[in-house]
């Protein structure tokens, strides 16, 4: 099974005050600051963990949340239940009220593990709901793992029969870094201009796979080869964006190379055939876990977690952009200083856009040597990317009493979502072993001028 990879290094576990603002740039509106809710108890379970025993292990604890927010403040939510063995999803009303009374089971299959969602939602009161999540079925390969797809357009009170998006025996989901440690949740949803929906995944043998629906996910595409082979490493982490005339943006790290750097390939055709990959940015260190996003003006945002001396190792957040249809990406900026001294390292990025073109990233937090991470950081720029603020910890993200984040099954998630009007929704799990794990949600609001 996955093994969580913990970051390296030195540093002391210290909370950090308020972020400084940079200065406004002239003609755009400005943040002064972001307020953060009450953070909302999404829901809880049991905190045992016992041996890996393929779909028949003892896995009672709650885990993988993933989010997304529409124009009007919904919030979705989908996470799994080890315990039940399925995906759930919960509704959250702009005033931060439950849609249902119980959640809603999605994937439907009891005896099988189902984890680390991904999750659209396409209409502005969460009519239209779309989720991905990674299926432990194991067809005959090495290693389990199927993508599975189910949609909801009565605002997740049912689900479609899920679909199985990649159909083999390659142990689809897993983002391999070694032989022996991967990640689990490889895997990413997005949804275009008109509606289409594009996935991609990687499996543990090392291709990265991505399919298209032009039906609201009726149908998909035959799965489509992007990369992988001995050569280029196993492909891992990928990340999705699609620009407003339809351009698709696949980006994602490889495992097997302790100075990997992260490659991406574009579609010009809506997803039916893309460019041949390249190299975003060469560094002599290990670069993971990207997430890409691209603004109104057709800029690509992208995000990753560096390590100067490879894998195992202290990692930073680096920051870049491309202004020519990421042909180009300028020289990365680390963000996450002064968090890279105060702990032991800051990795696993996530990324999101408002309507302003603001940039607002967050990523987990190693307070100590081999640990999981505890609590979340956060920071955000308003001049598309050339200063950011100040790093800050989530308010209530990091809790002792609550153990450590989750993530039990890996780190490669997708915890954040910002819609136009920039009203923020991040999630979190924790987990206290043989205790209690709980999934959260923190809702804020980027304060504007």
């Amino acid at each position: 099974m996955s093994v969580p990879i913990p970051c390296l290094g030195r540093g002391l576990f210290v909370l950090l005050a308020a972020a400084l603002i940079p200065a406004p740039v002239p003609g755009q509106a400005d943040l002064s600051a972001v307020t953060w809710d009450e953070k909302i108890e999404v829901a809880s379970g049991g905190g045992h963990r016992g041996p890996w025993r393929m779909n028949e292990s003892e896995f009672r604890y709650i885990d993988d949340p993933t989010v997304a927010i529409t124009e009007q403040s919904f919030v979705g939510v989908a996470w799994a239940d080890q315990s039940r063995q399925d995906i759930f999803f919960q509704i959250y009303e702009p005033d931060g009220k439950k849609r249902f009374q119980e959640p809603v089971n999605v994937s439907g299959s009891p005896r099988i593990f189902s984890w680390l969602p991904r999750m659209v939602i396409g209409s502005g009161d969460a009519s239209d709901v779309y989720i991905l999540w990674q299926e432990i079925v194991f067809s005959g390969g090495s290693h389990g793992g199927e993508i599975l797809f189910a949609r909801s357009t009565d605002g997740g009170k049912t689900f479609s029969n899920p679909v199985n998006l990649s159909n083999s025996i390659a142990g689809d989901g897993k983002g391999r870094l070694t032989r022996r440690y991967w990640h689990n949740g490889s895997l990413d949803l997005a949804m275009g201009p008109q509606g289409d929906l594009y996935a991609a995944w990687t499996e543990y043998e090392g291709n990265l796979w991505f399919s298209r629906s032009t039906d609201g996910g009726k149908n998909f595409s035959d799965p489509l080869r992007i990369a992988g082979s001995q050569d280029a490493g196993p492909a891992r982490g990928p990340s999705l964006t699609i620009a407003a005339e339809g351009t698709v943006y696949l980006a994602w790290t490889v495992g097997e190379d302790k100075a990997a750097d992260i490659h991406l390939a574009k579609s010009s055709d809506h997803g039916r055939s893309f460019g041949a990959p390249r190299i975003a940015f060469e560094s002599d260190g290990h670069s993971d876990a990207p997430k890409i996003a691209v603004d109104s003006e057709g800029t690509v945002h992208l995000v990753y977690a560096e390590s100067p001396i490879g894998p195992f190792d202290r990692y930073y957040i680096s920051y870049t952009r491309s202004n020519d249809g990421a042909r180009t990406f300028e020289k990365p900026q680390e963000i996450s200083s002064p968090h890279t001294q105060q702990f032991e390292s800051v990795s696993f990025p996530a990324l999101s856009l408002d309507g302003e073109d603001n940039i607002y990233i967050i990523w987990e937090l190693f307070p100590s040597r081999g640990a999981y991470p505890q609590g979340l950081g956060f920071t955000y720029s308003i001049d598309g990317g050339r200063m950011f603020a100040s790093p800050s910890i989530i308010p209530s993200s990091v809790d002792p009493a609550l153990g450590v984040n989750g993530s039990q099954q890996g780190l490669l998630m997708r915890k954040l979502a910002v819609n136009g009007a920039a009203a923020i929704a991040v999630v979190n799990s924790t987990f206290k072993r043989n205790r209690t794990s709980r999934i959260w949600l923190f809702r804020g609001q980027a304060v504007r001028r």
